[in-house]
């Protein structure tokens, strides 16, 4: 991300200081787009989609809490606590009425914020995501997320990595992108920080909340997303929503670094219909 583009800031909890990055000078005229980075990727996930709106919408994106630059932080955090720092983060820069993109564990992110705080977004993008009502999801699903740290640990950290990479991006920028953010973690961090990710959105699915998506929101998911049943999920989204799933060709799990144009311009098409 160009340093001129944004400006750094930084969000304190009790269980450490949250990095983000904001637009320099807000214009009260323009959107605001909030990019949530998904689990163990960190700001840089979104540095095409922040090169292509800044100055054209107030953007903002963080580092997750234990990710890239907000750490050290205690691996204590739930679904809702991430939401609610980034309601104090919207607060403390006098953001209103967003519109949340959010990829993978961003997606989730935003919907456990759109929960508890009805009314505030006022747009949602899914990128990659899933939707988080329990009726989309089986017990041994559910029990599967719970349990995958030694499964990632049993791995050599080279090859976490490569499959990481590879798994998650299409292309060659994507790929070195997911690379690169894995690599600044330790074998350990990286496995512990995947593993309470996914334990604590078991935990949110486990909840039985409503969920309810009270804004305009699109769903986007790459025509050869390979993480889990992303691709079946979105497909049941669709069904009982009646809100198509737009699939981003040639792209993976990490859609808006593989595809970055089709992404884009699916968010163009949403500011433009909130205008």
């Amino acid at each position: 991300m160009s340093p001129t583009l944004l400006a750094e800031r930084t969000y304190e909890t009790p269980l450490g200081a949250i990095r983000y990055w904001v637009s320099q000078t807000a214009d009260p005229s323009l959107p605001w787009l909030v990019f949530l980075p998904g689990l163990t990727a960190d700001h840089r996930l979104f540095d095409k989609q922040v090169e292509h709106f800044a100055g054209r919408a107030n953007v903002l994106t963080w580092d997750a809490p234990s990710h890239g630059l907000s750490r050290p932080f205690a691996l204590a955090w739930t679904m809702d606590d991430l939401a609610r720092y980034l309601h104090g983060i919207l607060a403390q820069e006098g953001a209103g009425r967003p519109v949340l993109v959010g990829q993978s564990m961003g997606g989730y992110t935003a919907q456990a914020f759109m929960d508890l705080f009805p009314g505030q977004a006022c747009g949602f993008v899914s990128v990659d995501s899933c939707p988080l009502q329990r009726s989309y999801y089986t017990g041994w699903e559910l029990a599967a997320l719970r349990h995958v740290k030694l499964m990632f640990l049993s791995f050599p950290w080279k090859s976490l990595v490569s499959l990481g990479a590879n798994n998650n991006s299409t292309t060659e920028y994507g790929q070195a992108l997911m690379s690169e953010m894995m690599r600044d973690y330790t074998k350990r961090e990286y496995c512990e920080l995947a593993a309470h990710g996914y334990r604590i959105l078991a935990d949110a699915v486990a909840a039985d909340r409503p969920y309810r998506i009270d804004c305009p929101f699109l769903i986007l998911c790459g025509q050869k997303d390979r993480a889990g049943s992303a691709k079946r999920y979105n497909r049941a989204w669709e069904r009982n929503t009646g809100n198509p799933v737009r699939w981003i060709p040639n792209a993976g799990h990490n859609s808006n670094c593989d595809n970055p144009a089709a992404v884009n311009a699916a968010i163009d098409q949403l500011l433009e219909s909130l205008a």
